[in-house]
């Protein structure tokens, strides 16, 4: 047995090739070290909130595990933003930084940096943030062979509303709700922003299209017509329909604008076209829908007197529920879309700042 024993740390012991064996050179072992450098790359917040117009920092920094360095130094490092879509499959390219090289992509150009605060910070700064920014952004750090992500959102203050066009309920297909959204200075919601716009008290009895494209719609009241009157309420989900022949209403999200929006004073009600035709007067032009609510959800305006708007419709916004004006709810009022060449009403108008 001991004999056995012997040939066998005999044998281990040469399967282990001397250095100057030059015929062994192939079964040399190569030895894997577990316990190297890994990249590590940490978004400090989750969740980040800001608003149109406005600047902000979306965090992101790299550390090797094992080493108190940025970076090895022996490979350059190379960082990605991307956002992800809503169905996370696809990402649309932000910006990419590789030693001096840097490069920003679509209407992101021109408005990412990265603020490189310290040799491991990765951070992007988004200026002059629009609707269209709002969403989940990626932060890729790749050294050599080693990679990790970190992922952040940006949040943006705002309000949802359903909108539907002169036509009626159920009109749009997906693609006609992006534009009248676009159109109402506004851009179609996510499902966040409405379940949101649902905690906060939104109850709407009309399926609307969402930025995914499911149909959706918030319930804080159950009744008979809206799903049944003892269900429980919630953002009920009719799923994902027919972009081009399915037709719906939409639930669009604005957030604060640059400008003045304010309901003109005339001596006279006015038909639409000389609504319109006094608001440029003023210097400025016919409100939009999303302006409208805007002002009323974020800067709480208050007014009683029913005007025109962009898309031919009259409402009027109340933050101060009082007999004759909305007596039961903070709302902007619908009164409809009226015949545009002999009914005479007020208007807003909104002046934009240079």
């Amino acid at each position: 047995m001991k004999s056995l024993l012997f040939l066998v740390l005999i044998s281990v012991c040469w399967a282990e090739p001397h250095p100057d064996n030059s015929s062994l050179e192939h079964e040399r072992i190569i030895h894997i070290q577990e316990n190297g450098p890994r990249l590590l790359v940490v978004a400090e917040q989750a969740k980040i909130f800001s608003h149109r117009g406005g600047n902000v920092t979306l965090p992101c920094k790299f550390y090797h595990e094992h080493t108190s360095t940025a970076g090895s130094g022996t490979h350059k490092i190379r960082v990605k933003w991307t956002k992800l879509t809503s169905d996370y499959l696809k990402e649309v390219d932000v910006f990419v930084a590789m030693g001096n090289h840097r490069k920003s992509y679509g209407n992101y150009q021109g408005r990412v940096f990265l603020r490189e605060s310290s040799e491991n910070d990765a951070s992007l700064i988004i200026t002059n943030i629009i609707l269209e920014d709002y969403g989940r952004y990626k932060c890729e750090v790749i050294e050599g062979l080693e990679d990790d992500t970190a992922v952040v959102a940006l949040n943006l203050e705002g309000v949802v509303f359903p909108y539907s066009p002169r036509l009626g309920r159920y009109n749009l297909n997906f693609h006609e709700a992006q534009r009248a959204c676009l159109d109402q200075d506004s851009v179609i919601a996510s499902f966040d922003q409405l379940y949101d716009a649902w905690r906060s008290g939104l109850d709407w009895c009309n399926a609307g299209w969402l930025s995914d494209g499911s149909v959706q719609y918030p319930i804080t009241k159950p009744r008979e017509p809206c799903g049944g009157k003892n269900t429980v309420p919630g953002v009920r989900n009719y799923g994902f329909w027919d972009k081009d022949k399915s037709r719906y209403d939409v639930f669009c999200f604005t957030s604060n604008f640059n400008g003045r929006f304010y309901y003109l004073i005339h001596p006279t009600k006015l038909t639409y076209d000389e609504a319109v035709q006094a608001c440029l007067k003023d210097g400025a032009q016919i409100a939009k829908v999303g302006q409208i609510f805007a002002a009323w959800k974020l800067l709480g305006y208050d007014r009683c007197d029913a005007g025109w708007l962009a898309d031919g419709s009259v409402r009027y916004p109340i933050s101060r529920p009082r007999k004759r004006c909305s007596p039961s709810e903070a709302a902007v009022r619908f009164v409809g879309f009226p015949d545009k060449k002999h009914k005479l009403y007020g208007v807003y108008c909104f002046r934009a700042y240079n």
